[in-house]
Protein backbone atom coordinates (compact mmCIF):
# COMPACT_ATOMS: atom_id res chain seq x y z
CA UNK A 1 0.00 0.00 0.00
CA UNK A 2 0.65 3.33 -0.66
CA UNK A 3 0.86 6.31 1.78
CA UNK A 4 0.38 9.51 0.66
CA UNK A 5 -0.91 12.97 1.75
CA UNK A 6 -4.18 14.40 0.25
CA UNK A 7 -5.32 17.94 0.38
CA UNK A 8 -8.49 17.97 2.40
CA UNK A 9 -10.69 21.51 2.51
CA UNK A 10 -8.51 24.53 2.81
CA UNK A 11 -4.94 23.58 4.71
CA UNK A 12 -6.00 20.37 6.41
CA UNK A 13 -4.03 17.35 5.34
CA UNK A 14 -5.98 14.03 5.40
CA UNK A 15 -3.88 10.82 5.93
CA UNK A 16 -4.88 8.13 2.93
CA UNK A 17 -4.00 4.95 2.41
CA UNK A 18 -4.55 4.07 -1.39
CA UNK A 19 -6.32 1.04 -1.57
CA UNK A 20 -7.92 0.63 1.82
CA UNK A 21 -11.42 0.04 2.36
CA UNK A 22 -13.35 2.93 4.04
CA UNK A 23 -15.38 1.49 6.82
CA UNK A 24 -19.11 0.49 6.01
CA UNK A 25 -21.87 2.11 7.44
CA UNK A 26 -23.73 0.19 10.06
CA UNK A 27 -27.49 -1.86 9.36
CA UNK A 28 -29.14 1.20 10.78
CA UNK A 29 -27.58 3.76 8.85
CA UNK A 30 -28.30 1.67 5.55
CA UNK A 31 -31.94 1.62 6.57
CA UNK A 32 -31.85 5.24 7.22
CA UNK A 33 -30.33 5.98 3.69
CA UNK A 34 -32.44 3.71 2.32
CA UNK A 35 -36.02 4.55 3.63
CA UNK A 36 -34.53 8.68 3.09
CA UNK A 37 -34.09 7.77 -0.54
CA UNK A 38 -37.73 6.26 -1.11
CA UNK A 39 -38.66 9.27 0.76
CA UNK A 40 -37.29 11.45 -1.84
CA UNK A 41 -38.14 9.45 -4.70
CA UNK A 42 -42.32 10.11 -3.31
CA UNK A 43 -41.41 13.78 -3.12
CA UNK A 44 -40.37 13.73 -6.63
CA UNK A 45 -43.44 11.57 -7.70
CA UNK A 46 -45.42 13.81 -5.52
CA UNK A 47 -44.77 16.70 -7.33
CA UNK A 48 -44.65 14.94 -10.92
CA UNK A 49 -40.57 15.70 -11.40
CA UNK A 50 -38.57 13.33 -13.61
CA UNK A 51 -35.29 12.39 -12.63
CA UNK A 52 -33.52 15.02 -15.46
CA UNK A 53 -35.65 17.81 -13.55
CA UNK A 54 -34.68 17.22 -9.83
CA UNK A 55 -31.03 16.51 -11.11
CA UNK A 56 -30.64 19.69 -13.24
CA UNK A 57 -32.41 21.46 -10.32
CA UNK A 58 -29.65 19.70 -7.92
CA UNK A 59 -27.03 20.67 -9.89
CA UNK A 60 -26.05 16.92 -10.00
CA UNK A 61 -25.80 13.90 -12.46
CA UNK A 62 -28.81 11.62 -13.07
CA UNK A 63 -26.66 8.49 -11.54
CA UNK A 64 -25.72 10.59 -8.95
CA UNK A 65 -29.72 11.23 -8.05
CA UNK A 66 -30.44 7.50 -8.47
CA UNK A 67 -28.18 6.68 -5.96
CA UNK A 68 -29.17 8.78 -3.10
CA UNK A 69 -32.64 7.29 -4.35
CA UNK A 70 -31.40 4.12 -3.68
CA UNK A 71 -29.44 4.99 -0.53
CA UNK A 72 -26.17 4.76 -1.44
CA UNK A 73 -24.53 5.59 1.22
CA UNK A 74 -20.94 7.21 -0.29
CA UNK A 75 -22.95 10.30 -1.73
CA UNK A 76 -21.76 13.34 -0.63
CA UNK A 77 -23.33 15.60 1.27
CA UNK A 78 -23.77 18.54 -1.22
CA UNK A 79 -25.51 16.34 -3.83
CA UNK A 80 -28.02 15.44 -1.04
CA UNK A 81 -28.63 19.11 0.23
CA UNK A 82 -28.93 19.54 -3.65
CA UNK A 83 -31.73 17.50 -3.73
CA UNK A 84 -33.42 18.24 -0.75
CA UNK A 85 -33.29 21.80 -1.91
CA UNK A 86 -34.79 20.48 -5.25
CA UNK A 87 -37.55 18.94 -3.51
CA UNK A 88 -38.44 21.55 -1.62
CA UNK A 89 -37.61 19.89 2.05
CA UNK A 90 -34.11 21.69 2.44
CA UNK A 91 -35.69 23.82 5.34
CA UNK A 92 -37.57 20.83 7.54
CA UNK A 93 -34.28 18.72 6.72
CA UNK A 94 -32.41 21.89 8.75
CA UNK A 95 -35.28 22.14 11.25
CA UNK A 96 -35.11 18.10 12.15
CA UNK A 97 -31.63 18.35 12.42
CA UNK A 98 -31.96 21.68 15.15
CA UNK A 99 -30.67 21.19 18.63
CA UNK A 100 -33.04 23.73 19.99
CA UNK A 101 -36.19 22.04 17.85
CA UNK A 102 -35.96 19.89 20.82
CA UNK A 103 -37.06 20.02 24.56
CA UNK A 104 -32.88 18.91 25.50
CA UNK A 105 -32.40 21.57 23.24
CA UNK A 106 -34.72 24.51 24.64
CA UNK A 107 -33.77 23.24 28.11
CA UNK A 108 -30.18 23.53 27.54
CA UNK A 109 -30.40 26.46 25.69
CA UNK A 110 -28.91 29.09 28.42
CA UNK A 111 -26.22 26.90 29.18
CA UNK A 112 -22.94 28.00 27.17
CA UNK A 113 -22.11 25.36 24.35
CA UNK A 114 -18.39 23.92 24.81
CA UNK A 115 -16.10 24.98 22.19
CA UNK A 116 -15.01 21.75 21.24
CA UNK A 117 -16.49 18.20 21.93
CA UNK A 118 -14.08 15.58 22.84
CA UNK A 119 -14.71 12.18 22.06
Amino acid sequence: MLLTLKPYIGQHLDLYVEGAAMPRPSARVNAAARSIGEQFTAWRKLQGLTAVQVSERAGISRNTLRRIETGDTGVGLQAFLGVAWALGVLDALVTATDPYETDLGRARADETLPTRVRT
